[in-house]
């Protein structure tokens, strides 16, 4: 039985190896764009925190607020957030939603309501569950930090743009999938949702970079699209 968590690369090979018997487009989607990096964030609060803050931005974006954020309170802790006015995370350039956001976090955090620490050791769907039952984090966030902060095998950000997009353009769809498709779309690659993510994401920005470069005028090799789900062997890694 695959483990249920993915904290080192050796974890991510693993899960690389299961998902391409289950799957060979993925090992396909691999030759292309390279292997995916293991990308891990900080837990607890301030990992959370990060994620809020970067939801709807662009990376720059989302680094030069988060780099304000987290020089102004050192640490970055429930309390200090709690105790800091609204104002003055504003100009710091938090958005009211993402400045209400943070303070119902800490408030539950500080309340016991939101135990962080148990999270990495209850089951995907269970740290879900008791992510989103927090008001101000919604599935996606709940999402992300089970899969980059607490490293979460089999967690699968089905409303992630970027997520969507990479599944249109790898597997030749028609159209962007929505986050119900995409969930459906990934039942197979169970338990390692994480993995394919990963992938997803690298072919990506993979294809973006291959973009970036023709818009400069410099050749580059076309990337095909995966169409075809080949005959596959259930792993039991």
């Amino acid at each position: 039985m695959a483990q249920s968590h993915i904290h080192t690369e050796a974890d991510l090979d693993a899960g690389l190896r299961a998902l391409g018997l289950t799957d060979p487009r993925f090992a396909e989607l691999i030759s292309e764009a390279g292997r995916p990096p293991l990308r891990r964030r900080p837990d607890g609060f301030a990992g959370l925190a990060a994620i809020v803050v970067a939801q709807q931005l662009s990376t720059a974006s989302a680094n030069a607020i988060w780099g304000r954020l987290a020089a102004s309170f050192d640490p970055l802790d429930p309390a200090a957030i709690l105790r800091a006015r609204p104002a003055r995370l504003a100009r710091l350039g938090l958005s009211r939603p993402k400045i209400r956001a943070l303070k119902k976090i800490a408030r539950a955090v500080e309340r016991g309501e939101l135990a962080l620490a148990a999270l990495g050791e209850a089951a995907a769907e269970e740290a879900h569950t008791a992510l989103t039952a927090v008001h101000g984090i919604g599935p996606w966030t709940a999402d992300i930090y089970l899969l980059s902060c607490l490293g979460h095998a089999d967690a699968w950000p089905a409303g992630d743009l970027a997520l969507q997009e990479a599944a249109r353009i790898a597997f030749g769809l028609k159209t962007r999938p929505t986050a119900k498709k995409l969930q459906a779309m990934a039942e197979p690659w169970r338990p390692w949702r994480a993995v394919a993510a990963r992938i997803l994401w690298s072919y990506y920005r993979a294809v973006a970079s291959a973009k970036s470069v023709r818009s400069k005028g410099r050749p580059v090799r076309r990337r095909k699209p995966v169409h075809k789900k080949k005959r596959t062997t259930r792993s039991r890694a």
